[in-house]
C-alpha cells in the first residue's frame, strides 16, 4: 500500500512515544510503515469478533490486546519517524472505532449492559460521521485531541478488564471494567465538546 507521508514541523510526540521509540520501535524495520500497522489492525478485527462472539475469551482477549496496542505503535511510528499521512489520519481512528464498537457490542450486550453498549457505539459512529463531514465537506483538518486519546485508552482498558472477568468470573473485574467504560463515555462527550468548540 502506498501513501504520501507529510512531515510535520512539530509533531506532538508524547512521553509514551519516546518510550516506545527507545524500546519496541527499535525492533520494527524502517520498511514497516504506520499505515501497514493500521492495516494489520483491520486484519485482526474479524478474528477478534469471531473469538469473542464464540466465547473463546482467552484467544479473543490476547488478540484484542495486541490489536488495541497496535494503535499506540502506529501512532508512535508516524510521529517519531515523521510518517504522518492523510490515509493514516482517516483510517487509523476508523480502525480503532471498528475494534471498540464490535467488541463492546458483543461483550456488553451479552452481559446485559445494553445502554452502555449502544451509547458507546452511537457516540463512536457520530464521531466518525462528524470527522468525515468536516474533512470532506467543510475541508477542515481533523486532529486528534488529548481527550479523545484518553477515551480510547479507557475504552481499551475497560473492555480488557471486562474480558478478564469473562475469563475468571471474579465480580470485581466486571464492576471495574464497567465503571471504566462509563468514564470513557464521559471523556467521549468531553472530546465532542472540545472538537466542536475548536
Amino acid at each position: 500500500m502506498e501513501a504520501t507521508f507529510k512531515t510535520e514541523i512539530s509533531p506532538k510526540i508524547t512521553v509514551f512515544d519516546k518510550i516506545l521509540e527507545k524500546t519496541l520501535l527499535r525492533l520494527i524495520p524502517q520498511s514497516v510503515t504506520p499505515n501497514a500497522v493500521t492495516v494489520f489492525r483491520f486484519a485482526t478485527i474479524p478474528f477478534v469478533i469471531y473469538f469473542l462472539y464464540n466465547e473463546f475469551y482467552f484467544y479473543g482477549s490476547i488478540l484484542f490486546s495486541i490489536s488495541a496496542f497496535s494503535d499506540a505503535v502506529d501512532g508512535a511510528l508516524a510521529r517519531t519517524r515523521s510518517q504522518i499521512s492523510d490515509w493514516g489520519k482517516m483510517y487509523d481512528p476508523f480502525a480503532d472505532k471498528l475494534l471498540i464498537v464490535s467488541s463492546t457490542l458483543i461483550i456488553l450486550l451479552r452481559y446485559t449492559h445494553v445502554f452502555l453498549a449502544w451509547a458507546i457505539a452511537i457516540l463512536e459512529l457520530f464521531i466518525v460521521i462528524s470527522a468525515i463531514y468536516r474533512r470532506t465537506v467543510k475541508h477542515i483538518p481533523v486532529q486528534a485531541h488529548v481527550t479523545g486519546k484518553i477515551k480510547m485508552v479507557l475504552e481499551c482498558v475497560g473492555l480488557g478488564i471486562v474480558l478478564l472477568y469473562a475469563l475468571t468470573s471474579i465480580p470485581i473485574f466486571f464492576f471495574l471494567g464497567i465503571y471504566t467504560l462509563y468514564l470513557a463515555l464521559f471523556f467521549g462527550f468531553i472530546s465532542l465538546f472540545v472538537y466542536y468548540s475548536a
